[in-house]
């Protein structure tokens, strides 16, 4: 089973940047999706960035295009997420997803493995 870990959430003003990171532990070799979600007050959760650690594809919504990278650290088993030119829209709760299957990442039912969360505060 794998477990995840995030961390890097904070309170910013708009145009400032943030970094997340989530940790992976357990067994994750066969690693085959992970992605970024987020979801605010009285909103359903959505798919922000994701990335297929199998072949490096990477997903972005259209909100946060030029805006957010996603990376992954092999070695350190770490999904990051930079975030700049941040705006109070992207203020939410930001968890990290895992699957050992390819998965569309604009459909967070698709995955079964989350961590617990990071808040995002973005003021204007």
């Amino acid at each position: 089973q794998v477990q995840l870990v995030e961390s890097g959430g904070g309170s910013v003003q708009a145009g400032g940047s943030l970094r997340l990171s989530c940790a992976a532990s357990g067994y994750t070799y066969t690693t085959v999706s992970m992605g970024w979600f987020r979801q605010a007050p009285g909103k359903e959760r959505e798919g922000v960035a994701g990335l297929y650690i199998v072949d490096g594809n990477t997903y972005y919504a259209d909100s946060v295009k030029g805006r957010f990278t996603i990376s992954h650290d092999n070695a350190k088993k770490t999904l990051n997420l930079q975030m700049n030119s941040l705006e109070p829209e992207d203020t939410a709760m930001y968890y990290c997803a895992h699957s050992n299957f390819y998965r569309d990442f604009t459909n967070p039912v698709n995955f079964n493995i989350w961590g617990q969360g990071t808040q995002v505060t973005v003021s204007s």
